[in-house]
C-alpha cells in the first residue's frame, strides 16, 4: 500500500513483493503454513495457539536426534539458496 498510496491495494503490493504465505512456502523461506481460525488468530486465540504449538511439537520432533552439523550445513545452504530463488532478486 506504501507503493500504491491506497490501502485497498495491499493485496495487490503483497502479491507483488511475494509476501503471501504461499509465496515464502514455494521459495522456501518458511517451511510450513498454519491455516488460521475462521474470523483470524485474534479471534480464535486459543484455536491460533494450539495450532502453533502442534506445528512446533512436530517441527521439533523432526529435528531431534539429527546432527548439529548436518542441520547447520543444511540452514546454511537454505538461506544460500533463497537469492537463486529470486528472494534477492
Amino acid at each position: 500500500s506504501i507503493l500504491w498510496k491506497d490501502a485497498e491495494k495491499m493485496r495487490e503490493a503483497a502479491e507483488a513483493l511475494r509476501l503471501t504465505a504461499q509465496d515464502l512456502k514455494q521459495l522456501g523461506v518458511i517451511d510450513r503454513i498454519i491455516s488460521e481460525p475462521v474470523g483470524g488468530a485474534q479471534r480464535g486465540r486459543g484455536q491460533t495457539i494450539g495450532a502453533v504449538g502442534k506445528a512446533l511439537e512436530a517441527e521439533l520432533k523432526a529435528l531431534a536426534g539429527k546432527d548439529r552439523k548436518a542441520l547447520k550445513q543444511q540452514r546454511r545452504r537454505k538461506y544460500l539458496d533463497m537469492g537463486a530463488k529470486g528472494l534477492a532478486a
